[in-house]
């Protein structure tokens, strides 16, 4: 075999099915020949685990670092929702979470919701489970329980023959076509095996491979992208890359959604593992700079307000530190929500949240005269794009 073929044929190959079409079969990770792991990769790797030590310890600076890591796993779940067609906004699922009626929100909000519970609900089973095929039925499971999909075997492998493409392709029109069913098992297992092999690449690397690998297998009939970038994050967590999981890729890919695709299919069809590590790469630096910056806005936004209450509140400050410190929780609230908080008199409550939206901590969403709904406004700006802001 001469080096063209040798590296085309790297992460796997096309074969011919029975039906007539050509279906990849990927290889064993990790691939032969190795990652050239030199010059410019060396770069982008060494700047890449820096950019995430600097995140690992910005978020340890937070008076509450879970608050933080609450609000970016929804912000995870809202973008990588999005690469798959969802409509819904951060503000829409913070106001399904707290059980407050929009007729505005769209019905995909659920599939978010979802997203939420299968980030938490793998994170907690990582203490007891290391990530492996059990561990990523469950969270499929979890993901499109009650939601579109949730008639194509949450948790079950495919059976059948799937494929990748534009809205309305067949197979015979496709981009990309995974294994066929009966090779996924031995797929998974290999991948798995993988996952938990002795002198492992470095970290990052590690991750990278693992990620395209999964999208390349494609394992279910839905909701495989979502279950792949999950998978991220529950390897740097496993990794202890990451004290928290605070890194959503889902940012990047998003914002190269184009360039995410070609790099994978370039695994398949070229065998160029380090075109796509050097994305990823990237990817992991570029977010983790700007989740860096996210932190340190916060610890001033918080203060800035701190010294507002005080200032404007008098008597009034300590109620208005104990709502500003549960609005990181729950930053879209009612007046109602206020008052079961602190205990006090409906008049109380209006009186407080109206001095709070005085100062700008807090601003109506709603435009109505009755069951008003506001937002904490300048923590909600720190994780939505433009495009997000409601008026």
């Amino acid at each position: 075999m001469n080096t063209t073929e040798n590296k085309s044929s790297r992460a796997g190959r096309y074969v011919q099915q029975p039906a007539g079409y050509r279906a990849f079969i990927p290889a064993p990770l990790p691939p032969v020949p190795p990652v050239n792991l030199g010059g410019l990769l060396r770069e982008l790797l060494s700047g890449a685990d820096y950019a995430l030590g600097r995140l690992d310890g910005a978020v340890l600076t937070l008076p509450n670092p879970d608050l933080f890591v609450s609000m970016y796993v929804r912000k995870e779940a809202v973008l990588s929702s999005q690469i798959e067609g969802t409509q819904s906004s951060l503000q829409n699922l913070l106001a399904a979470e707290a059980r407050l009626a929009d007729p505005d929100t769209p019905a995909d909000v659920t599939e978010v919701i979802n997203y939420v519970r299968a980030m938490n609900h793998g994170l907690k089973r990582l203490a007891e489970l290391p990530v492996s095929v059990r561990l990523i039925r469950e969270i499929h499971a979890e993901l499109l329980r009650g939601v579109r999909g949730a008639n194509l075997t949450p948790g079950e492998l495919r059976t059948s023959q799937n494929w990748i493409g534009p809205g309305g392709c067949t197979l015979a029109d496709a981009t990309f076509i995974p294994p066929p069913p009966q090779e996924v098992p031995q797929a998974l297992a290999e991948l798995e095996q993988f996952l938990h092999a002795e002198n492992p690449p470095p970290a990052l690397v590690w991750v990278g491979l693992a990620h395209a690998q999964f999208e390349t297998i494609h394992p279910f009939l839905d909701g495989n992208g979502r279950v792949g970038r999950l998978l991220i994050t529950f390897l740097l967590t496993e990794k202890k890359l990451l004290a928290r999981p605070v890194l959503y890729l889902s940012h990047y890919f998003k914002r190269h959604r184009a360039e995410y695709y070609e790099r994978l299919q370039g695994v398949r069809d070229a065998g160029d593992w380090e075109g796509w590590l050097a994305f990823f790469l990237r990817g992991v630096a570029e977010v983790s700079r700007e989740a860096t910056r996210t932190a340190a806005a916060i610890l001033r936004m918080r203060e800035d307000y701190r010294a507002r209450i005080i200032e404007r509140l008098g008597r009034a400050a300590a109620n208005g530190h104990r709502i500003m410190d549960k609005l990181f929780d729950r930053p879209i609230v009612t007046v109602a929500r206020v008052r079961e908080w602190l205990k006090i008199t409906p008049a109380g409550s209006n009186n407080l949240v109206s001095r709070l939206v005085d100062i700008g901590l807090l601003r109506e969403i709603t435009g109505y005269a009755r069951n008003r709904r506001f937002r904490f406004d300048p923590y909600l700006k720190l994780f939505e794009e433009s495009g997000e802001r409601r008026p």
